[in-house]
């Protein structure tokens, strides 16, 4: 649990020790002085703050002083701790609160603090802008709000200073100091559940105000922020870390997991529907299953986003493809037509795609199932051995040991490598002309390609390929299938330079054998009288006139 309000002070005090050693201040007064006198001057200011109330306006003081940012920062960061002291001692001896039975005159003092307390705030929000200022003014910043969060409510009932925070928070987001964000994260968010419960809160709120999110560069920053938030608790019980002391009330929405979701999925769907660019929303899907639903108490709403991402086509419906699956899988999403939209993804920009490995592991799982029909599996089977004739090599290294697992899944699909003609007028039809291929390349229904009737004639061409990893690998499909699978990991991250790395690495066993000639003679004919052959050159031109 955080220290107390007291400690707080006692540590800020502490960063303003003045030099104990007389001549060391004296030296520093003859040669200008004018720092030391300023930080005399803030000290005695904040002294009499604390002696009496007709000190207070020292507070205006001070305000004015840690404002003047372009002036003097050392300046106007003394006074900023300076006020964080005086008002958290004031706050702590209750001077801020509005009590019933309080005369008129003090009511006004009440009214007066508060609305310096409400002007320091902003200060300080201000000097998150700044990066001389942005860490000090953070820690300034959490500190007072644990103390008005303690003393500023005379009630029973446990509060939370929102107002204060959400300008917080804003002020983070806005900042272009980037490792204000990261303390913020590290030191804060990702240690204190009610923090986090507040700052999701707080990032709706901002991104529902158009003016504010309405920069494509705030956007990204919220998006990182969101994606930083990704432990999810496992239980209600885990949320025990508190930055504030906790509420009593254990039916408190602090206490609730569900109520934490709530939290995180208004602020992502805020987010997604500010209608994000091609490159936010593939940041956004590359992180859909694994960082974004878990946090949804209801997935289905991402439905929309989703389907729409997965019918842009491209790259955005790769990256869709496992959020959709997850709701179809998860939470009985109805899309007739999932297989239909995957068949048609397959093309050759997939396969020059950074994403390609990717949509293979996905793929491998959603053809996976023996219940699907042989007709749709071989669609997708025929299309690559299409697709492979102009792929890159890495990407057929990976091929076709997806054939090969999906052929022992789908034993149904196995004549497709080797179709042999059964009726004697296919076979004297065969040696007349020749039989033509029945798939249907330009059928967008999978399940009427005619894919099933035809045979993988393209990979036993890759078998004569260039490149020798390509070759070898493709004559799988023509030997006994005795292995139980591939693991298909060991070739999805291949790269045509990797290839040539791992072939060029290779032991050779036996030398190749080089024999050659080196001719006595290039331009001219050999001498007649000895035993010697003319060069190709020479027989073939005249070089002699």
């Amino acid at each position: 649990m955080p220290g107390s309000v007291a400690e707080t002070a006692a540590k800020l005090a502490s960063k303003r020790k003045r030099p104990e050693n007389g001549d060391q201040s004296k030296k520093r007064r003859k040669s200008g002085g004018g720092e030391e006198d300023t930080e005399l001057h803030i000290a005695k200011l904040e002294s009499e703050i604390l002696e009496s109330k007709k000190h207070y306006n020292n507070l205006a003081t001070l305000i004015n002083l840690s404002e003047k940012l372009d002036e003097n920062i050392t300046t106007a960061l003394a006074a900023a701790e300076a006020l964080c002291r005086s008002f958290i001692r004031l706050l702590a001896q209750g001077n801020l609160v509005k009590k019933r039975d309080a005369s008129e005159k003090d009511a006004t003092v009440t009214t007066w603090l508060r609305e310096r307390l409400a002007e320091y705030q902003a200060a300080l929000c201000s000097m998150l802008h700044r990066e001389e200022s942005a860490i000090r003014a953070l820690i300034l910043a959490m500190a007072l709000l644990k103390a008005e969060a303690q003393h500023l409510d005379d009630r029973d009932e446990w509060t939370f200073p929102r107002s204060f925070f959400l300008g917080i928070v804003a002020a983070v987001i806005q900042s272009p100091v980037d490792h204000l964000r990261d303390e913020f994260m590290e030191k804060f968010v990702d240690q204190y559940d009610d923090i986090r419960y507040y700052t999701l809160q707080g990032i709706k709120e901002f991104l529902d105000d158009q003016d504010q999110a309405s920069d494509d560069q705030v956007r990204d920053i919220v998006f990182d922020l969101l994606l930083e938030i990704e432990d999810v608790p496992g239980s209600s019980e885990d949320i025990d870390e508190f930055y504030i002391d906790p509420p009593t009330k254990k039916k408190h929405p602090l206490y609730s997991l569900s109520q934490h979701k709530k939290q995180a999925q208004g602020a992502w769907l805020s987010l997604m529907q500010l209608g994000l660019s091609k490159q936010q929303r593939k940041k956004v899907l590359e992180v859909m299953a694994t960082s974004i639903a878990p946090w949804f108490t209801k997935p289905e709403l991402l439905m929309d986003f989703l389907t729409d991402c997965y019918n842009a086509g491209g790259s955005v419906s790769l990256l869709a493809l496992s959020g959709v699956f997850y709701l179809i899988q998860e939470r009985n999403l109805d899309y007739p037509l999932f297989y239909t939209k995957l068949y048609s993804l397959l093309d050759a920009d997939m396969l020059h795609s950074k994403y390609r490995s990717r949509f293979f592991r996905l793929l491998d799982t959603f053809l996976g199932s023996s219940h699907l029909p042989a007709v749709l599996v071989a669609s997708f089977i025929k299309r690559f051995s299409r697709l492979a004739l102009n792929a890159p090599p890495s990407a057929i290294v990976a091929i076709v040991p997806w054939f090969y697992n999906i052929f022992k899944k789908h034993p149904l699909c196995t004549f497709m490598m080797h179709r042999v003609p059964r009726t004697q007028e296919e076979r004297d039809l065969l040696e007349k002309e020749g039989l033509s291929d029945p798939f249907l390349s330009d059928e967008q229904d999978p399940m009427e390609t005619r894919a099933i009737d035809s045979c993988i004639w393209e990979i036993v061409q890759l078998q004569s390929h260039y490149h020798p990893n390509v070759a070898t690998i493709a004559k799988i499909v023509s030997e006994q299938f005795t292995k139980q699978s591939y693991g298909l990991e060991d070739f999805l991250d291949h790269s045509y330079g990797s290839l040539l790395e791992a072939e060029m690495s290779k032991e050779v066993k036996k030398p190749p054998v080089v024999e050659f000639m080196i001719p006595k003679k290039i331009f001219s004919r050999a001498d007649p009288t000895a035993d010697e052959k003319d060069n190709l050159l020479a027989s073939l031109w005249d070089f002699s006139s």
